[in-house]
């Protein structure tokens, strides 16, 4: 009995070992270029870039469209990134989660929220 619970000892500790020891999602793995798509709106807010930056050990950024907005508020945990923007037409907050070289998630505004996509795009 006693050889049987060290042997489960043993595997959930190499388990937990492995768990901590695989690549960690860190805010690094955002920076570049992201082409996004905005799914429900009118033409001429649907696509744009989303640009990551890292800055004096800090992940920055802005959303660049029609104009040039900085993204506020900028948090990256365990592949979910979420951060805020404003401008002229009112506060706008991005819920994503990243997988690879893909982010998925929301645009919540005063007219709704809805359904966003960013694609990384190759360095140039």
């Amino acid at each position: 009995m006693k050889t049987k619970q060290c042997i489960f000892l043993m595997v959930v500790a190499i388990s937990v070992f492995s768990m901590a020891a695989r690549k960690a999602f860190t805010a690094d793995d955002l920076v570049g270029t992201w082409k996004y798509l905005i799914s429900d709106v009118p033409p001429e807010y649907e696509s744009g870039l989303l640009v990551f930056e890292q800055k004096e050990n800090k992940t920055v950024g802005y959303v660049e469209a029609a104009e040039k907005n900085e993204m506020k508020e900028l948090t990256v945990d365990q592949g979910k990134v979420t951060f805020t923007t404003e401008n002229q037409n009112g506060v706008f907050k991005y819920n994503f989660m990243q997988k690879g070289d893909t982010l998925t998630g929301t645009i919540g505004s005063q007219y709704g929220d809805f359904p966003i996509k960013a694609v990384r795009q190759a360095k140039k």
